[in-house]
């Protein structure tokens, strides 16, 4: 193998070790975390400075601001966040993503093995997740800086290479030449904390003097402002096809790198002597990671104190650079709340899982309280609401279920979650079964109508008073789920004994009217199918209540006091 093919791969063999490591940290910090990542999110909904906070904890934990930002452009697709709690999120993720360039600083060459033998043998002997996760976590951690020496050591030739370091000269004295670099380098490679890893080991590479940076801060310093501005690319790709103020957040983390570039650039030179003057002092290549490391977490901070008070102008320049069209009327069998983009973050997916089952249960709400309308009425465009109604929650049942997979496949899940989420599609098939259910009613009702049959008053009455009955016990279902209201069970149960009370009620009272001839004998089927469909409704309701009350209230996935769950009374 030639020396440029060695360098080749081995820089990059090197950057996907790098790469692959700061994946795995990533979602072993997850899954270790476990808890505590669900209460840093909980902060995403709160006040502005504390979103800046929050996003700079999660971006620290996921390792990826991308990451963070793709999370947030989600939540405000689904409605769970507004577009300024989302821009501010932004603004603490670019402060997060620094966390990486900091610790890559650090001079621990002599210890990769051991952080690399020791997170093995935790992971390899401990059977606690939360322990096996933690040493994931230092095994990964291993591996980042086994991958940054490998490209340390193949990138060492190019420093005596007189044609490499010509090109890198021109970098070094043409900033926007090296702005470009560094956003290219970026989008290639889709993450910041990769490229900047690599501009740190490459700066540290000396020159001919065997003191001096091959690249110096002040080459370095554009590059890393085009790294920034690449990392939004990710943002704007996941903004694709969502909603406008998705689009929104995306451009706002856009504008929010490119106008740090475009403010930094003019004073690379005094920018890189402050930096030298408050990191540590030493022979240049022995220092430069660390000035690079600092360089970029100032840099973020300035432009996130710069732009904190400019909120308000941010949200209305985002809203003039996209604005309000036409508003279309939601397709009823799209998910208003799944965004696949953050699969790879499964607190935040269990939100949108959490809000899309609510959001199936109050079509299966509004379903119920139709049915009511066609047995009153027997009005056949209810009918057909009901039938469309139904479709559309078969389409989201299929949506939520795929999801789901994908969140389980993804192996990402703590064992909690797992086992919670698990529950969840528990709760699906109940709701889907009240849906199911409102269409058959509604449909044997409209048969016997179209046939030129109805009901007695006092059938309809019966019918009425019981479905009336059936929709406070689901409504009551949904409070339980909502907030673990145990209230609401008991509630439930009390409507139910009232429910089958009614049931029997109703057998005898038909079979006396068809006895006495004011109930025609051909509509003692319908009418009975529709008593069965009443009692398995008041089952579904039942599981509904004590799976809730069985540590599934929807409080572990949403945060009450974030507002992502809207309390409604109970019937």
């Amino acid at each position: 193998m030639s020396d440029v093919q060695e360098i080749i791969f081995g820089l990059f063999g090197g950057l996907a070790i790098f790469i692959f490591g700061m994946n795995l940290m990533s979602e072993c910090l997850q899954k270790a975390a476990g808890e505590r990542m669900k209460q840093i999110l909980g902060l995403l909904t709160k006040k502005r400075l504390l979103g800046v906070l929050a996003g700079a904890l999660v971006t620290a934990v996921l390792q990826s601001s991308s990451a963070t930002t793709v999370m947030a452009i989600g939540f405000v697709s689904a409605g769970l966040m507004t577009l300024p709690q989302a821009i501010s999120i932004i603004f603490g993720a670019n402060i997060g993503t620094t966390i990486t360039a900091q610790i890559i600083a650090f001079k621990i060459t002599d210890y990769i093995y051991v952080f690399i033998f020791v997170g093995f043998i935790i992971s390899f002997v401990c059977k606690k997740e939360r322990i096996k996760n933690i040493g994931l976590t230092l095994f990964a951690f291993g591996l980042l800086f086994l991958g940054i020496e490998t490209m340390g050591s193949v990138m060492k030739p190019l420093a005596s290479s007189p044609v490499f370091t010509s090109m890198i000269e021109q970098v070094a004295h043409i900033p926007v030449l090296g702005v470009l670099v560094g956003t290219l380098m970026t989008l290639v490679v889709q993450s910041s904390s990769a490229t900047i890893a690599v501009l740190q080991n490459f700066a540290s590479q000396a020159g001919a003097d065997g003191v001096t940076s091959i690249l110096g801060l002040t080459g370095a310093i554009p590059i890393l402002l085009g790294d920034n501005i690449g990392t939004t690319i990710t943002a704007l790709l996941a903004s694709i096809g969502q909603s406008k103020d998705a689009k929104r957040t995306a451009v706002a983390h856009s504008l929010f790198n490119i106008s740090g570039a475009l403010l930094f650039i003019w004073f690379i030179k005094p920018y890189a002597a402050l930096i030298q003057s408050i990191s540590p002092s030493g022979a240049e290549v022995d220092v430069i990671s660390r000035q690079i490391a600092n360089a970029h977490t100032i840099f973020n901070i300035t432009m996130t104190v710069l732009w904190i008070p400019l909120l308000g102008f941010m949200v209305k320049l985002v809203m003039k650079l996209i604005p309000d069209g036409k508003q279309e009327e939601a397709d009823p069998a799209v998910p208003l709340y799944l965004d696949k983009n953050v699969l790879s973050q499964p607190a935040a997916a269990l939100k949108l899982v959490a809000k899309e089952t609510l959001h199936c249960g109050e079509i299966a709400k509004d379903m119920l309280h139709d049915v009511l309308g066609t047995v009153t009425s027997g009005d056949t465009q209810v009918l057909n609401r009901v039938r469309e109604y139904g479709k559309a929650m078969e389409a989201l049942q299929v949506e939520i279920n795929e999801y789901l997979a994908d969140l389980f496949s993804s192996g990402v899940l703590t064992e909690q979650q797992a086992t919670q989420t698990a529950k969840l599609m528990y709760v699906l098939s109940d709701v889907d079964r009240m849906s199911s259910l409102s269409v058959e009613m509604a449909e044997t009702v409209q048969e016997k109508l179209d046939k030129g049959y109805n009901y007695s008053e006092e059938a309809i009455r019966d019918l009425t008073e019981s479905l009336k009955q059936i929709e406070k016990m689901y409504m009551n279902a949904l409070m339980a789920l909502s907030d673990g209201d145990e209230e609401a069970l008991k509630k439930i149960i009390k409507h139910k004994d009232e429910v089958l009370d009614l049931d029997i009620k109703m057998r005898k009272s038909h079979m006396r009217r068809v006895t006495e001839g004011t109930c025609k004998k051909s509509l003692t089927a319908p009418f009975m199918r529709i008593l069965h469909c009443i009692d398995r409704m008041g089952n579904s309701c039942v599981n509904l209540a004590e799976v809730a009350m069985n540590q599934l209230s929807f409080e572990y996935f949403i945060t009450q006091d974030g507002g992502f769950v809207e309390k409604r009374g109970t019937a």
